[in-house]
Formats: C-alpha cells, sequence, structure tokens
C-alpha cells in the first residue's frame, strides 16, 4: 500500500479507498477522479505544491474544481508571493509523482493549506498516493493530520 495509506492506519483514522482505471492521456488528474468515480469536483481535492519567495516550499489542498490563488497562499504562508513548484522538485520533496500527489505520507513535511471550503464538507477525497487511487475522509481528520490551517485559497 502507499505512504499515504499506512499513515492513515498508523494514525487510526477512519477513512475509505476508492480506485479507477487511470487514463494516462488524461490532461487533468483531478478531475478525471472526480469523472471516474461520480463525485462532484468540489468535494476531490489536488494537492499542489508552491515555492514561497524566500523559497521555502508549502502545500496547498483546493478542491478540482477550482484554481489556487497564489497570493492567498503567500499571504497565509506569510510570505510576500508564490509560485507553483516546479514538477520535478514537487517529486522530490513528497516523493509521489505528479498526479498522484498525496498530501500524506510525503517524504519532507511541508506546511501545509486546506482551503477553507473544505470545512463545509463532511468528506474530501484526496489522492491515495498513486494515479487512479483516492483516499475519503474527514477534513478535520486531514487537517490535523498535516498540521493544516484552514485558509480561502480557491479562485472559481
Amino acid at each position: 500500500m502507499t505512504p499515504a495509506v499506512k499513515v492513515l492506519e498508523r494514525a487510526g483514522i477512519a477513512f475509505s479507498l476508492a480506485e479507477y482505471d487511470h487514463d494516462p492521456r488524461s490532461p487533468a488528474y483531478g478531475e478525471e477522479a472526480a469523472r471516474a468515480l461520480g463525485l462532484s469536483p468540489d468535494e476531490v481535492f489536488k494537492t499542489l505544491l508552491a515555492r514561497l519567495d524566500d523559497g521555502r516550499l508549502v502545500m496547498a489542498i483546493v478542491p478540482v474544481s477550482a484554481q489556487l490563488d497564489l497570493k492567498a497562499l503567500a499571504r497565509a504562508a506569510d510570505g510576500r508571493k508564490a509560485s507553483l513548484a516546479d514538477p520535478a522538485d514537487a517529486e522530490r520533496a513528497t516523493g509521489y509523482v505528479v498526479g498522484g500527489i498525496s498530501p500524506l505520507g510525503q517524504k519532507k513535511r511541508l506546511p501545509a493549506f486546506l482551503d477553507a471550503s473544505a470545512e463545509r464538507l463532511a468528506t474530501l477525497h484526496v489522492s491515495g498516493g498513486r494515479r487512479g487511487l483516492e483516499i475519503c475522509l474527514a477534513p478535520d481528520d486531514l487537517a490535523r493530520l498535516l498540521g493544516a490551517r484552514y485558509a480561502a485559497l480557491a479562485r472559481h
């Protein structure tokens, strides 16, 4: 099983797994997951890494139905500016491949920010650590495991 699943099992957190056949031609991994699993794109969250102007990497978890507001993320992380991290840097820092980056079980523990829209949900879905695997869990459990702060990060 993936490092993300192992983290949840060790922590005793209630979760479920959903698998689907990933299409390698799919350009949008999160939207593909929502479609394949019959879920609202508002309840499937993507994990994005960004680099702040001071060089720090941070993690943002936002609905696949939205874009990450980089200015809002920079403010939440006490930075001035943020830009999406280079995919190779994201893979190196997390140990996962792009399209399968889970917020859980990463190689390096990064400051994490969860979009405030998650607070309205009973459960949300995040990548399970590989393309075609989603984890369903309560947003507060995810936030607690990551030490994440809720912040308004999504731009629709």
